[in-house]
């Protein structure tokens, strides 16, 4: 099966060729996406076909190629203890898990450090990168688990928001598995899956669960959202950034002050060490329960622009202190519009998700404030708040439940 799912994931080398490769690189990208499906079911039947490991009495290509075709072949066992493999590839971490019901039995992840150097994340690369990963990855998330692809109720995979390319291996890889094992596919959005990472449970220990309907502040490098959560599958969005996301103006400002990148944990751990009243930054005024960040990294970028010019070596003198100013002024942009949510809706249900959620400024503040408000404030586990696919899996699980199931014919998308 492994060697089915490898020739999939090539299938760009092997149908292409150079000039072929070149002539793809050259269109549309919807266009290119489009022709990648076709490119691909055709190569996977022609496998399955070679395989035998299907017989079907209409044509998989015809089925598969038809537009908006919902065709899918797989039964659906839809019960409680559901074993979901679940699969994350949007951005730079190539993540599996399989979980059984809500209960986790494994979660790898495999991260990218080649991006360092370029102090961001270069698509191509990440790509690249996922494709040498994915495999050993889900390899290894099924034999932690002791579980069979067999033995499987569903594979549930990021479709998007993310880096296309990034997106296309996943998918692919999930495809590709699903036509090889008979098991049905759960598309799951990226964000919907950091809200319901509050969900996952954890062999012989249930996690604190927040009750509906919650409040879910999602912040991390590419979003900043305040959600209404009245189910696990009914989220309302109520406040978003209009700009920059939160994460991203921790990396930004980071870049400035010459510190490597992912900027966000190296900011969090000079915080410690400094005074977050040393310095004062803007905090844009936005109307409703929106955010923007942009106006801060301005502000941040001409201070020390200022600054240097008259002491060269301020920003080094001074890092503790600038780290712990600006950890300062984003974690209470953040709260202050939870804070207005709150009274908004009366909830008083306050639950944190996404990768700037483990900032320990932002974990101490809210623990403070949400006694003070008498709130109480979900906390995800550390290891849950970047990108893994523990969460995707667990999202496919509530998707599972209600029935939701993707067509083979489905493709990623980069925003949703």
């Amino acid at each position: 099966m492994c060697c089915l799912i490898y020739q999939i994931l090539l299938h760009h080398r092997m149908l292409y060729g150079k000039k072929g490769h070149e002539r793809h690189q050259n269109q549309h990208p919807q266009h290119r996406t489009q022709y990648d499906c076709k490119l691909f079911y055709n190569f996977v039947a022609k496998l399955v076909c070679k395989t035998a490991t299907y017989k079907v009495s209409v044509s998989l290509e015809e089925k598969c190629l038809k537009p908006n075709n919902s065709f899918n072949f797989f039964k659906l066992p839809v019960t409680n203890n559901s074993i979901i493999l679940g699969i994350e590839s949007s951005c730079d971490d190539t993540s599996a898990a399989v979980i059984r019901g809500t209960e986790l039995l494994s979660n790898i992840i495999a991260n990218q450090s080649v991006h360092e150097a370029y102090g961001g994340v270069v698509p191509e690369l990440a790509s690249r990168a996922h494709q040498q990963n994915i495999i050993p990855v889900v390899h290894r998330a099924l034999t932690v688990a002791q579980v069979k692809p067999q033995e499987l109720s569903a594979i549930a995979f990021t479709r998007g928001p993310g880096l296309m390319g990034s997106l296309l291996v996943g998918v692919s890889f999930a495809k590709g598995l699903s036509l090889a094992t008979g098991v049905p596919l759960v598309e799951v959005n990226h964000l919907q899956g950091h809200v319901l990472s509050h969900f996952i449970d954890e062999p012989g220990k249930q996690l604190p669960h927040p009750k509906f309907p919650f409040l879910c502040l999602l912040a991390s490098g590419g979003h900043t959202q305040i959600l209404l959560v009245k189910a696990p599958l009914q989220h309302q969005l109520i406040g978003q950034t209009i700009d920059d996301a939160a994460g991203e103006a921790f990396d930004k400002c980071a870049k400035v002050m010459g510190l490597s990148y992912p900027g966000g944990p190296v900011i969090d751990k000079l915080a410690a060490r400094g005074n977050p009243d040393r310095f004062s930054f803007a905090k844009p005024q936005i109307l409703e329960l929106d955010y923007s960040f942009s106006g801060l990294k301005t502000s941040f970028l001409y201070f020390l622009r200022d600054e240097a010019a008259l002491n060269p070596s301020f920003i080094e003198e001074n890092k503790a202190d600038l780290c712990a100013s600006l950890q300062r002024t984003i974690v209470d942009i953040l709260i202050h519009k939870v804070d207005k949510a709150i009274k908004q809706t009366g909830v008083k249900e306050i639950a944190v998700a996404g990768g700037v959620s483990a900032n320990s400024g932002l974990r101490n503040e809210l623990k403070c404030w949400g006694k003070k408000r008498s709130c109480n404030v979900y906390l995800p586990e550390l290891r849950y708040t970047t990108d893994n696919a523990a969460m995707i899996a667990t999202a496919g699980h509530y998707l599972l439940q209600e029935g939701k199931t993707a067509p083979l014919d489905i493709a990623p998308l980069a925003r949703m």
